[in-house]
Formats: structure tokens, C-alpha cells, sequence
């Protein structure tokens, strides 16, 4: 019977995929489908053989024994990744049938895959998650020139490379085909975000009017409203101007009725919990680690605001955070840096400051505990948004009728654009 089932196998290489959340409602998507799927992925500290929350999703992964610091170890993470991933996907191959692959980014280096994979007359889908070139931008105070120039170079191969593109906004889907040069027909928006099941029905515990959560560090103390931030923390996600904005919070109104849950992990995270010990804070400021999926609902149906401090760069203008999504899905209000991609998703559930600065963000913070009236229309305007078209349910169907497509035969032929820009990828790699 599994042999019967259009194979798809999907790499993923920043991250084990049971903690890519994305990748595995990708994979249960292709279950209920009637599909199979495989992930290839760095092996994580618990070495699952079976993608956790799927019915059935294998995971082949690779050890990785190399973590990039500078241009150098990346390049050699890089290659070490692309040589497991090819082992792994060519052993795949030759031992059972194979219809299609997906990579995600980042990187952007396994267009050479796409070229073989389709060579053996199979689709590649390439899962664009982020802007490369302006991650490494966001990541380096002096951008070497020659290095963007490869990273340019492979985020366009990647594009044109590949069958299919599928795009996590609409900023995305734009630059795959000005940037990229791919035809329109062959990019789809298929944005991030949980289902309407994980989050549920019922209303979030910060609808009540007062807001107020018991502190989980004073048992008869005043209670405490939540402010949270979830998601990544490295130096391109700037959560220090969140700390930063907890120090000027507290100074505006005190400590004793709110707190500031800083909720992941990421290699930042070691300075900032120096930052909130050096500047006296961590009374009102407290650090979470990384949450699994029912800790990560938990706290935001029980915080009162939530915080996104990416300052206003290119990359973060483009890009769709996850955690936006994760907030205005439970209907949080957030304060956020004014992003066009942010607005998108947000709209007027978030209040916006210019350039999120401590002082922008601990402002807009101050204004909204005190306005439950503002916090209980934002909140309406936030859950709104979601069941009607930001939840993955509506995603879903996006992404299985590219499936659909790519394995069933009814695809139109590729266009002369299309014809040519493989020619053009196989004669400049």
C-alpha cells in the first residue's frame, strides 16, 4: 500500500524538523492527502525516527557536527549539509520510489539536487523561509561583497532551478520572479501559521477584562498581566530591545503589575540573561527556553500583550515572523516595529512604532496595559484575521493543490520561460 503512495521527500537542514512546526504541518497536510512523506534533517538531541505530530512521517537524519561562525565554518557546515543531505536522498532513491522533492531554506545550495532530481524527470519544490543575502546583511556589521555576490547567485539558482516555488508571503513571491526571474504561474503563497485546532475555539484567558494572570513567582503576591515575546533569539531578531524596553517600562510604572516572558532559544540568549541581571531587571523579566507546542499555545492564550522588536532592515520589511502569526492567532494584540509584511499579517490588531527603539516599545506597551477597551478590539480584530485567512487551514489547500499539480499530470507544460531558465541554471553552475 505505501508503495502505491506519491512519495515526497522534504529537506530541511537550520533546524531538526520536530522542531520546524511548518515542515511538520506540511507533512500531515501530505497524509491526509493520501501521500508519503519523508524529511531529511540534522539529528536532534532525542533522535525521533518518526517526525513527531504526523501519522507516520519518517525522519532520515544526519549528524552535524559543524556549527558556522564566520564565513569560513559556514561554508564547510554548508558543504557538510549538502553532501548528507545528497547521501541521504540518493540512498532514498535507489531503495524505493521517490515522486517528488522539497527543500527548505536556509541555505540556498541545494539547486544542484533540483537539477538531478528533475534530470530523472521528478518535481522539486523549493520552500523559500528566508531572504539569505539579507540575513547575512542583518548578520554582519560589514558585509563582504564577494559573499553576497555567491549568496545572490544561489538564491537565484534555487529559484529558477526548482518546478515550483512556494513563498511564505506575497514580498516573496515578488522577488522570485523580479529577483529570481521565475514565471508567475510557477510561485505560490503558502504563509506559516497554526491550524484553527491548535489554538481552539474557546476565548484566550487575557479576553477577560482585567487581563491578569497570577505570577508564577510570588503564590500571594499582586497578580501580574503578561507581556511576551516568542519565537527565535539571535542577534538579527534585536529581542535585547525588548529587555531594554522592560528597564523603561519599569521605570515608567513600577514592577508590580507586569512581568516580560522571553519564550525560545537562539544564540543570543546566554547575553541577554547577563543584559537583565546587569540592569536589575530580572524581577520583572523572566526566561522561558524553548517551549514545545501545547506551552507555546499556554502562554500566549494566558499573556495580556506581545512584543516583536525586529527593527525596520530590509530583510525584516520582506519577511513574515512567525511569531506574529503565533500571536494574532490567539488573538494577542501586539506592538511591533511598523513592517510592511507586519501590517499584512497584523493589520490593526498590532500597534505600530517607527523604529523600535526602548522608548517607542515600552511607550505603546504602557498605553495598552492601561486601555482594556484598545487591547479588547485588537483582540477581536486579531482572531478575525486568523480564522479567515491567516490560519493553516486555509494555507493548506494552497500547498496540496501544488501537489495536486506537480504529481497528477494535469500541470500545464513548462513555459519557454521556464525551458529557458533551466538552460540557463545548467550552463552557469
Amino acid at each position: 500500500m505505501a508503495d502505491r503512495q506519491p512519495h515526497v521527500v522534504i529537506v530541511v537542514v537550520n533546524l531538526p524538523a520536530e522542531r520546524d512546526r511548518r515542515v511538520i504541518r506540511e507533512c500531515r497536510a501530505l497524509e491526509s492527502a493520501g501521500y508519503r512523506a519523508t524529511v531529511i534533517c540534522p539529528r536532534g538531541p532525542a533522535r525521533p525516527t518518526v517526525l513527531p505530530g504526523t501519522a507516520g512521517t519518517a525522519i532520515r537524519s544526519f549528524p552535524q557536527p559543524l556549527a558556522g561562525t564566520g564565513v569560513l565554518s559556514f561554508a564547510l557546515e554548508f558543504a557538510w549539509a549538502l553532501t548528507a543531505v545528497a547521501v541521504r536522498l540518493l540512498a532514498l532513491m535507489l531503495r524505493t520510489r521517490v515522486d517528488a522533492v522539497q527543500v527548505c531554506n536556509p541555505p540556498d545550495i541545494f539547486w544542484p539536487l533540483a537539477l538531478l532530481v528533475r534530470a530523472v524527470g521528478r518535481p522539486f519544490v523549493f520552500d523559500h523561509h528566508d531572504l539569505s543575502p539579507e540575513l547575512y546583511e542583518c548578520k554582519t556589521d560589514r558585509p563582504h561583497p564577494a559573499v553576497l555576490r555567491i549568496l545572490r547567485l544561489c538564491e537565484r539558482l534555487s529559484w529558477r532551478c526548482a518546478s515550483a516555488v512556494v513563498a511564505t508571503n506575497e514580498s516573496y513571491r515578488q522577488l522570485a520572479v523580479t529577483r529570481g526571474g521565475c514565471h508567475p504561474d510557477r510561485v505560490v503563497v503558502v504563509r506559516n501559521g497554526p491550524t484553527l485546532a491548535e489554538v481552539g475555539s474557546g476565548p484566550p484567558a487575557h479576553a477577560e477584562p482585567a487581563g491578569l494572570i497570577p505570577s508564577p513567582r510570588a503564590e500571594s503576591g499582586p497578580v501580574r498581566r503578561t507581556i511576551v515575546y516568542l519565537g527565535v533569539i539571535n542577534p538579527q531578531d534585536h529581542v535585547e530591545t525588548a529587555v531594554l524596553a522592560a528597564e523603561e517600562l519599569a521605570r515608567r510604572r513600577g514592577r508590580t503589575d507586569w512581568r516580560l516572558v522571553v519564550a525560545g532559544d537562539g544564540e543570543s540568549l546566554p547575553e541577554l540573561r547577563r543584559l537583565s541581571a546587569e540592569r536589575g531587571i530580572d524581577d520583572v523579566v523572566e526566561f522561558t527556553g524553548w517551549l514545545e507546542a501545547d506551552e507555546v499555545d499556554g502562554l500566549l492564550r494566558t499573556a495580556t500583550l506581545a512584543v516583536q522588536p525586529d527593527p525596520p532592515t530590509r530583510m525584516a520589511q520582506l519577511s513574515t515572523m512567525a511569531k506574529t502569526v503565533e500571536y494574532v492567532a490567539r488573538g494577542l494584540p501586539v506592538v511591533a516595529v511598523d513592517l510592511l509584511e507586519t501590517r499584512r499579517t497584523a493589520g490593526e490588531a498590532a500597534r505600530y512604532v517607527p523604529n523600535g527603539t526602548p522608548d517607542e516599545l515600552a511607550g505603546a506597551l504602557d498605553t495598552l496595559l492601561d486601555d482594556a477597551p484598545t487591547r479588547a478590539e485588537m483582540s477581536r480584530v486579531a482572531r478575525d484575521r486568523f480564522t479567515d485567512s491567516l490560519a493553516w487551514d486555509h494555507q493548506e489547500r494552497a500547498y496540496l493543490a501544488l501537489w495536486q499539480r506537480l504529481l497528477t499530470g494535469t500541470a500545464a507544460a513548462p513555459t519557454t520561460t521556464d525551458r529557458k531558465a533551466t538552460r540557463w541554471t545548467s550552463s552557469t553552475s
